[in-house]
């Protein structure tokens, strides 16, 4: 018996077909993302269904497509910029090609897979919230629906908003200036809270002398303890060599500690060097996808943007004498 492709899985496939034609007409390739909100809403078939309003004021097509559309974005279909949207030769060639909803889903899961799988994130994400994202197969009416506990649905669709947020984060990091990022990677070790409270407990090191080394964290007033920090702002992994010119460095300069920061990922072999360094020097790597997420816990570049409560009924106020 041929599986029923769910409805949450239908809209998701119609939105994303709509935003690449909507994003191929433009002239530049390049829409807003309130203009690809409304080539959606005028030319994919919304029921009633997709255009709940939650109690929050949200409407549920724009809830979904708003998860969804990381996966457009890592599967490689569109680039997104400072709210700007832009089409790649990938999603020309989905709006050329016949359309085929469910082939076109899977093939965008499966993408997404693989950019979360080249990531090396510490934490996978549970099974449920990735097809809540992306279009469950279940054949029920309203996939985004299950039956859990409150508590557990909130914390998977709080997963889900940081997921989301973590993408957000990293292609607006890649779209600013190298010098932004290493401001940037000092102040995540400052919010993290190494080098205390002190004003000066972190520093971007001048560029034309720093020899590898973009910042430094003073672990104590006098500056005794420090942590040199290295960032790449990089597009294609990080592999062994540069972990060893970074190791390199810090031998030199005396140094035992050091975080080497990266927008992109890290090759098994780079991890190796540092798993297998002989010297004093304790390297920390830190990847995108761990970079987004230490943002996000630590309030760096992000603000919290509403707050829900889940109240459960107190049984002491029942309590018969």
């Amino acid at each position: 018996m041929k599986k029923h492709t769910s409805r949450s899985s239908r809209l998701i496939a119609a939105m994303h077909h709509a935003a690449l034609a909507a994003l191929a007409a433009s002239p530049t390739g390049q829409l807003s993302r309130d203009q690809v909100l409304q080539a959606i809403e005028s030319t994919v078939e919304l029921d009633d269904w997709a255009r709940t309003v939650y109690d929050t004021g949200h409407t549920r097509w724009r809830s979904i497509f708003a998860f969804a559309s990381v996966a457009l974005s890592k599967g490689g279909y569109v680039t997104k910029s400072r709210g700007v949207w832009s089409i790649t030769g990938e999603g020309r060639a989905v709006v050329n090609a016949p359309y085929d909803g469910p082939a076109f889903l899977a093939e965008v899961k499966s993408r997404y897979q693989a950019w979360k799988s080249s990531q090396l994130a510490t934490q996978e994400s549970p099974a449920p919230l990735l097809n809540t994202a992306l279009g469950s197969d279940d054949d029920s009416d309203d996939a985004l629906d299950p039956p859990e506990p409150p508590e557990v649905r909130m914390a998977n669709i709080q997963h889900q908003a940081n997921e989301a947020l973590a993408a957000e984060l990293l292609e607006t990091i890649k779209a600013a200036s190298p010098a932004f990022f290493e401001q940037l990677v000092v102040q995540l070790l400052v919010a993290m809270g190494y080098g205390g409270n002190r004003a000066n407990a972190g520093q971007v090191t001048q560029q034309s002398a720093d020899n590898g080394i973009d910042g430094i964290i003073n672990e104590d007033p006098l500056g005794l303890d420090t942590i040199y920090l290295q960032a790449k702002r990089w597009q294609e992994p990080v592999g062994e060599g540069p972990v060893r010119d970074f190791i390199g460095a810090l031998v030199i300069k005396g140094v035992k500690k050091g975080v080497l920061l990266t927008t992109s990922h890290f090759t098994a072999a780079a991890r190796a060097a540092v798993q297998g360094n002989k010297s004093d020097q304790k390297i920390v790597l830190i990847d995108g996808a761990r970079l987004a997420a230490l943002m996000i816990e630590h309030n760096l570049g992000v603000s919290i943007h509403q707050t829900f409560a889940v109240k459960r009924m107190d049984s002491d106020f029942f309590a018969e004498e």
